[in-house]
Order: structure tokens, then C-alpha cells, then sequence
């Protein structure tokens, strides 16, 4: 895995223009039920976050594609739960752990609109929290409030994390 870390940042390091689209895709894929599980991708992102000083990257689009990615895919997370229902607890890997469903049932009954923030933030929790909101059927606008300013919050501090890191290391390394 940090194999393919390391040469997506490569390549945006080498193909600036790229920066934006492969955030948003990877933002898509962290945030998408199910594909979440095959794309940790806040390693890349924090990794681009890093190249934004040092290689002049634009914070702006960057940040505005990895929102939108994240947005996007936990609406069609939340669409797919809502449209869905009883039978996602059958697909995988939702099968072979049945006690995620009530488990995201009680998360998203007792937290709520914050619920859907809080999840963003929490790996496991960032593409369950929106399946298991549209399958116990959470207000549409509220799910969408806290989808997208949560997605704006989670992909700046996942940039700007990055590039703290990246600043820090610069001073550390004029230091020595």
C-alpha cells in the first residue's frame, strides 16, 4: 500500500495539473461504502497536502475537489442504504459482521445530523455512517447539511495537515 501511495504523490508532484482530479477520485473512493475498505486514501491526501508549499499546488481547487469527492460519495452511500435497505446487510462485508447495521442504527439515532459529521472523521465510520443514515431513513436536506460542510472541514484538514507537516520538516531541517 505505500507503494501506491507514494507514486500517486509522485506523479502530483511531477503532474501539479493532476493534483485536483486525484484528489477528488481518491476523496470519492475513501468516502464510498464498501470501495472505502480498498481505498485508504488519507495518506495521499495529507501526502498532497505536503506538496502544496514546496511545489506552489493551488490550495483552492484541491481542496474544493477533495470536498466534493467526499460529498459525493457519501450521498451515493446514503442513496444506495436508502434505496436499498434490508439488503445491504447481505452484500459483503456487511454479511460477515451483522452487527455493523444496528451498531450504525443506534450511531445515527443517537448522534444525529452531528452524527454525520463526527463519522467523517473516523475511518470505519466515514462510509458507514451515510449507508446506515439512508437506511434508517435520516432526513435528506439534514443528511446533505452535514455531508457537505463536513466534507469541506475533513479534506482542508487533511491538506493543511500535510502541509503544517511539510513546513515543519523544512524548519527542522534548517535547524540541523
Amino acid at each position: 500500500m505505500d507503494g501506491y501511495v507514494h507514486d500517486l504523490i509522485n506523479f502530483v508532484r511531477d503532474h501539479q495539473v493532476w493534483a485536483a482530479p486525484i484528489v477528488m477520485v481518491l476523496a470519492f473512493g475513501e468516502s464510498l461504502a464498501f470501495l472505502s475498505l480498498l481505498i485508504p486514501a488519507w495518506g495521499v491526501l495529507v501526502g498532497i497536502g505536503a506538496l502544496m508549499g514546496p511545489s506552489n499546488i493551488s490550495f483552492w481547487p484541491v481542496w474544493l475537489a477533495g470536498a466534493l469527492g467526499a460529498a459525493l460519495g457519501d450521498w451515493l452511500s446514503y442513496w444506495f442504504g436508502f434505496k436499498f435497505k434490508d439488503r445491504v446487510a447481505a452484500i459483503w462485508p456487511l454479511s460477515s459482521h451483522p452487527d455493523l447495521i444496528p451498531r450504525g442504527d443506534a450511531f445515527v439515532r443517537k448522534w444525529g445530523v452531528p452524527g454525520i459529521f463526527i463519522g467523517r472523521f473516523f475511518g470505519p465510520l466515514r462510509a458507514s455512517v451515510p449507508l446506515a443514515a439512508g437506511i434508517f431513513e435520516m432526513p435528506y436536506w439534514q443528511f446533505q447539511l452535514a455531508n457537505f460542510s463536513s466534507a469541506l472541514v475533513w479534506s482542508a484538514v487533511l491538506l493543511l495537515f500535510g502541509d503544517v507537516i511539510s513546513l515543519v520538516i523544512e524548519w527542522l531541517w534548517r535547524l540541523l
